[in-house]
């Protein structure tokens, strides 16, 4: 029987404030490079006021709802399970998903009080990412926000690494996961960060349980989880963790272990001014690939393709014109 949704996702809801500063910022302000690091909110507060410009954008973000949004613009029918306050950050937030085709667990629910989260991205000339998170209302993010009947009704549920770091984000993860098992759905899931994947690596590993059909990482986050110090012996470490995975390679494009073979994916060439959201996009797009009748393969070089794009320009977003002319471009 046809599934409503492609994709249920599970994740953080986060309003993402995307800025461009320079190396010294990060130093002057002893803000490390490259990585997610939470935050309280009045650091983040101080940060986006020492940055002082007006020149940002705005998009609902969160790792799992960057992909989830990606499987919607590409043509396919997914939903999101988060959480989010009842305030103008929390409005936006719903009516971007929203814009987006995405269905939620807070379509005409009333919200708490309290403070939707955001993440500060700050982009620096070599188009690294630096993250810096208050969770606000999202560290909240239960059971409760759970639609059984939703995950029910999809091909595949996606869980969001970045909740292992609170334990109601934990049992979230593990409750929906035993969910999809008992109603004989994937699950799919991504290790988010490398030091998300360090410090919460036990939270990670059980919440993986004896194994999850399709995970998404990168060269780093696969070493780290594994404890592995090379690619090669992190690869097959993974084939006891997961039935199918990707490993993202930047540059070097990508590495698909279909649940029998390795499929080396080659990256688009291009210049990168912004690497965030690249590996949502990527995870998106190859779950709307392989849910759509493409094989592996083919769902690795839309996934590679649509990642360049992201790449290339600012915000994790593709635009209309630019998701049909990689659609086409696969014809």
């Amino acid at each position: 029987m046809k599934k409503k949704y492609n994709v249920y996702g599970i994740g953080n809801a986060l309003v993402d404030l995307e800025f461009k500063v320079d190396e010294q910022f990060l130093y002057d302000h002893k803000v490390e490079k490259g990585v997610m690091t939470l935050v309280d909110e009045p650091t983040q507060f101080r940060l986006i006021n020492a940055i002082n410009t007006e020149d940002t954008s705005r998009k609902s973000g969160g790792s799992a709802a960057n992909s989830i949004i990606a499987v919607s613009q590409f043509g396919g029918k997914s939903f999101y399970s988060c959480k989010v306050a009842n305030d103008e950050f929390g409005d936006f937030y719903l009516k971007d998903m929203k814009d987006a085709g995405v269905d939620t667990n807070l379509d005409n629910v009333e919200r708490e009080d309290g403070v939707t989260g955001k993440c500060l991205v700050m982009i620096t000339t070599d188009a690294e990412r630096t993250m810096n998170t208050y969770l606000g209302i999202t560290t909240e993010m239960s059971v409760s926000q759970l639609d059984e009947n939703a995950i029910k009704d999809s091909e595949y549920l996606y869980l969001e690494g970045y909740l292992v770091t609170s334990n109601n984000g934990v049992e979230a993860m593990k409750v929906g996961k035993k969910m999809a098992e008992d109603h004989g759905i994937k699950t799919a899931m991504t290790l988010s960060d490398p030091m998300i994947v360090q410090i919460f690596r036990d939270q990670m590993i059980d919440v993986v349980g004896a194994s999850v059909d399709l995970l998404f990482c990168n060269e780093e986050e696969a070493m780290t989880f594994t404890g592995k110090d090379n690619l090669e012996a992190a690869r097959e470490a993974l084939k006891k963790d997961a039935k199918r995975f990707v490993i993202t390679q930047g540059k070097n494009g990508a590495v698909i272990y279909d649940g029998d073979t390795f499929i080396d994916v080659e990256a688009y060439p291009v210049k990168a001014v912004d690497t965030n959201g690249a590996g949502d996009m990527f995870a998106g797009a190859f779950m709307y690939g392989i849910t759509h009748g493409l094989t592996y393969a083919g769902a690795g070089k839309l996934a590679s393709l649509a990642s360049s794009k992201i790449v290339s320009q600012y915000g994790p977003r593709l635009k209309w014109h630019e998701v049909q002319s990689i659609l086409r471009s696969l014809k």
